[in-house]
């Protein structure tokens, strides 16, 4: 009988280890550069994404939400998440460049491993003309209340993302 008590505890024990699912615990790219494939262009669909090695955070602009603005103003513009733009969480099998995300033939390595698309939230850009260039706006982004959820219904927590970065337009002639 004591047998018979030990396998059932063995194989319950077992059949509770993770079957190797990624735990998702913190997604920071405070300290990587917002990267595009193209300089960004206004009222079109822009990509952009930070790369922390193995890890990318992927934002595809609706078409407008990078305007021109009012000169001498500064225009905030607000665009939704998932409805109007996308924030993407990815973690692919080893380290990733520019490359991944702008050659013409998409790579096979390195394979994503995990992606996760955000539920929830807003992309807040602030276009302002630059100091001292009457030629370009300057485009500040952020991100306000992104919330991801991953495939196993866990809320991931600890974002460090509310900067996005900044990108460059050409003010119109």
């Amino acid at each position: 009988m004591r047998k018979f008590i030990f396998s059932i505890l063995g194989s319950a024990i077992m059949l509770s280890c993770s079957d190797g699912d990624l735990q998702i615990e913190t997604i920071d790219f405070d300290s990587a550069s917002i990267e595009y494939c193209s300089n960004p262009v206004v009222n079109a669909k822009n990509l952009m994404f930070k790369i922390n090695d193995n890890e990318a955070l992927i934002l595809e602009l609706q078409s407008g939400a990078l305007n021109h603005g009012v000169v001498g103003d500064t225009v905030i513009t607000e665009s939704t998440v998932p409805n109007q733009s996308q924030v993407t969480y990815r973690v692919f099998s080893d380290g990733v460049d520019q490359d991944y995300f702008c050659d013409d033939i998409p790579v096979v390595n390195p394979r994503v491993i995990d992606e996760v698309v955000a539920e929830d939230g807003m992309v807040i850009i602030e276009t302002m003309l630059a100091e001292n260039d009457t030629t370009r706006y300057i485009h500040n982004i952020s991100l306000s209340g992104i919330s991801f959820v991953t495939g196993n219904g866990e809320r991931i927590t600890n974002l460090a993302i509310n900067e996005f970065g900044e990108v460059n337009t050409v003010v119109p002639d």
